[in-house]
């Protein structure tokens, strides 16, 4: 089984514009998650997917595999998509740009769905983590996740799911990670199709997999993971870095 991590990488963010060009430490954001990425040993081949010649240029001058994608994709699977179809793979790993301290065994275990499951019906897995404050659980920004007996999705929302009514603080909420591992085929089959109603509503495009009945597995993860969507992320990333740097 050949495994490939793809790393989507858009320039443009409305809320932090060039976020994946600017400084962590040594390194800008892309290249820093590219490079722990590669890091981990865990993939035949690990390669940026961009519509930037800006990330294009500091991924290829720092000798890193990068590919040129349209510009017009409506999400990060899309544009993996594009890139999957000229790599040979059967399970394709996507790490989000901005996640660049993503660690090994999170990975790992990602990989490991497909290994144990030898009928191929799992289209695709992802990573969730136990939200432990309400600020976060009530935060539409947090898509949230909801899983059955066995931690395949039921549904992902931005809203407070599960709704806790009688306050009895029997169920975890878990925040979903947006890095996935998806059996080649699945992420192709899903580029070529329209957004879906829940999609379009939730703005959240694992969606589109359950509203064809496909089976998402969530792997739990308690390892610190950082989503640089604004400047005041940047700032706790660089704290969290230091505090690596130093140990």
């Amino acid at each position: 089984m050949k495994i490939v991590s793809i790393i989507p990488a858009r320039y443009d963010s409305l809320r932090f514009p060039g976020k994946l060009m600017h400084q962590l430490g040594d390194k800008t954001v892309i290249l820093r998650t590219y490079k722990n990425v590669l890091s981990t040993g865990l993939f035949d081949e690990v390669v940026v997917a961009t519509d930037s010649n800006v990330i294009f240029n500091e991924i290829s001058n720092n000798g890193g595999h990068v590919l040129m994608t349209k510009k017009d994709h409506q999400c990060g699977s899309d544009r993996i998509a594009e890139a999957a179809s000229r790599m040979d793979a059967d399970v394709v790993v996507n790490v989000q740009g901005d996640e660049p301290f993503i660690d090994s065994n999170s990975l790992k275990k990602l990989i490991e769905v497909f290994k144990y499951d030898p009928l191929k019906e799992i289209a695709l897995a992802s990573l969730m983590t136990p939200l432990n404050e309400k600020e976060d659980v009530e935060n539409p920004n947090v898509v949230k996740v909801v899983v059955d007996l066995n931690d395949f999705a039921l549904y992902f929302s931005r809203s407070p799911i599960p709704f806790d009514r009688e306050n009895l603080k029997t169920s975890t909420h878990y925040k979903h990670i947006g890095v996935y591992a998806f059996r080649k085929q699945a992420l192709i089959e899903f580029s070529k199709q329209d957004i879906t109603p829940l999609e379009s509503v939730e703005k959240i495009e694992c969606i589109r997999y359950l509203e064809h009945g496909k089976k998402i597995k969530m792997v739990v993860t308690h390892n610190l993971n950082f989503e640089i969507d604004t400047p005041r992320d940047l700032e706790r990333a660089e704290a969290y870095l230091s505090q690596l740097e130093s140990q």
